[in-house]
């Protein structure tokens, strides 16, 4: 007997937050909040993780908002050493069709031959996160570890 295995994913590196459970890497339960993320990120897990018996994590690691990240991986590091739950990372353009990120003021990340750089845009830019419905092609990062790709100012 083959065992089922339960994937929860965490988009936090811009509003709003986005965790969805993918059941053999089909997405089942989805939950989003436009809170921030010191006071909703953790019980939204913690409701996730008493509903499913996850055996992974995945989370956007960068690029994004500096603080959400670093909540994120506090957390999920916790988790892991708590719940011996693991946990990986993403790049944020993997869930928005790779569309620049939000950085500081009118500064975006954007992906350009796997480089991160930080591009100007003259107006704001509304650039979605998309959960998707199956997350056998998300590319896995190597590491864990935040990633923090500081923009030029």
């Amino acid at each position: 007997m083959q065992k089922v295995s339960h994937k929860l994913l965490i988009i936090s590196i811009s509003s709003p937050i986005q965790l969805a459970v993918y059941r053999d890497n089909i997405l089942i339960d989805t939950i989003s909040s436009d809170k921030k993320t010191s006071q909703i990120l953790l019980p939204l897990i913690m409701e996730f993780l008493d509903k499913y018996p996850i055996s992974q994590i995945i989370y956007t690691h960068g690029p994004g908002s500096y603080m959400s990240i670093k909540l994120t991986y506090i957390i999920l590091r916790t988790i892991e050493i708590v719940r011996d739950i693991d946990f990986v990372g993403a790049i944020g353009f993997e869930f928005n069709n790779n569309q620049p990120i939000k950085a500081l003021g009118n500064l975006y990340f954007t992906k350009e031959k796997n480089q991160i750089i930080t591009q100007k845009f003259d107006k704001k830019l509304d650039v979605k996160f998309k959960i998707p419905q199956n997350i056998d092609n998300i590319d896995i990062s190597t590491t864990k570890e935040p990633l923090y790709i500081l923009p030029a100012l």
